[in-house]
């Protein structure tokens, strides 16, 4: 069978490893330890650093695809691999897209993507600049590194919006910032592609954040037209299409209400890799996520993207304030007891409050229904005891 090197060991790692066992095949792990969430369960793991080229070359020797559970290794080293022969699955060129937040809102709107207004900050007479020029509506981000809400800032005024740029960039964090959307929700698009071009975009989800966090996605996303659903899917596809962008592309967001009141879509994100927001395809579609990445970055045929259920609601496990005396596993069998048709997926971590350690997937015929049982499964997971 083919090998496809992944590079990084967290749960999307772990969760891709599940899928490889199905087509006959373990994937190799670059992990950074032997405890971390897919070198638990994967047979093929060679520890090493990501940032370090040679252990890269360890790692993705002799394998048929690299791809990535991350998008954090440097691009220099990629170009470095691909010269030498090496089949990386998206590209440099691509991932450098989700890397760098100010590269990719400029790749964006050259291809012509909808975009919040935005600008690079280099001082604090940019950020003072941007802020008058968007009456204070402004979102600061750090161009690199930022996901679940860390690298993201909202400044109430001018004065606070000037010290924390100064506190950042003196820190040694790029920064840029973009105008804040008056938001409705969050929606995700997302879309597999193969090297040699074929695509498939998922129905497009509903994607709840909580203190910038996902705890929640609904498929497909209730109350959106048709229309402003198969723009988002094209929308997808066209990036995808236009970045280069090979295996699975979660396109993030924002769903707002135009000067005319009518609902509008800008780009929030880009994730090149299996995404939380695609969860829910576990259980809710014919072909997952994961199965679908490592189809496409070999070039094979994608699978159907056809949903198996009229609604199905992915709710994240995240560790509470304290860790409930009561076994995991028994936690999981009192979720299932209630609700039988709960699809309880754990990452192998051990709890931290807040940290992701899991999540469940609910099909049903109801959205709200479907909504509230999932919501009271992730909670027992969570506490121990029905919310």
């Amino acid at each position: 069978m083919p090998v496809v090197a992944v590079i990084g060991a967290g749960q999307l790692a772990r969760m891709m490893q599940t899928e490889a066992i199905e087509v006959g095949q373990s994937i190799r792990l670059l992990a950074g330890a032997t405890d971390s969430s897919a070198a638990q369960v994967a047979a093929d793991v060679i520890i090493g650093d990501y940032t370090d080229l040679e252990d890269l070359r360890r790692a993705v020797d002799g394998a048929d695809a690299v791809t990535f559970d991350h998008e954090h290794v440097p691009t220099e080293h990629l170009r470095t691999l691909i010269s030498e022969g090496v089949n990386v699955q998206p590209g440099p060129d691509a991932l450098v897209n989700a890397q760098d937040k100010l590269v990719m809102r400029k790749r964006l709107r050259e291809i012509g993507a909808p975009v919040p207004p935005f600008a690079a900050i280099e001082s604090v007479e940019d950020a003072e600049a941007f802020f008058d020029a968007v009456d204070g509506a402004v979102c600061l981000k750090a161009r690199r590194g930022g996901y679940d809400g860390h690298g993201v800032w909202f400044p109430k005024d001018r004065g606070e919006v000037g010290a924390l740029v100064a506190k950042l960039l003196e820190a040694g964090t790029p920064l840029m910032a973009e105008k804040k959307v008056t938001l409705v929700r969050e929606l995700s698009a997302m879309v597999a592609r193969t090297p040699s071009g074929e695509v498939a975009p998922w129905p497009v989800v509903e994607s709840v954040q909580t203190d910038g966090i996902c705890t929640e996605a609904v498929a497909p996303a209730p109350g959106l037209s048709e229309q402003l659903a198969q723009r988002a899917r094209q929308l997808a596809v066209t990036i995808a299409e236009e970045l280069g962008v090979t295996g699975v592309l979660a396109v993030e967001l924002f769903e707002f209400e135009d000067a005319n009141g009518q609902a509008d879509i800008a780009v929030n994100e880009l994730a090149m890799r299996p995404h939380n927001t695609g969860h829910w395809t576990q259980d809710g579609c014919v072909t997952s996520q994961f199965e679908q990445h490592l189809r496409a970055v070999l070039d094979y045929p994608l699978g159907s993207v056809d949903t198996t259920a009229p609604v199905t609601v992915m709710a994240n496990v995240l560790g509470g304030d304290t860790d409930p005396a009561e076994p995991m596993g028994r936690r999981m069998a009192q979720v299932w007891q209630r609700f039988p048709q709960a699809k309880i997926h754990l990452y192998g971590k051990t709890h931290r409050p807040g940290r992701k350690i899991g999540h469940v997937n609910l099909s049903g015929d109801d959205v709200e229904q479907t909504r509230i049982d999932a919501r009271a499964a992730a909670h027992y997971l969570v506490h121990g005891r029905w919310a």
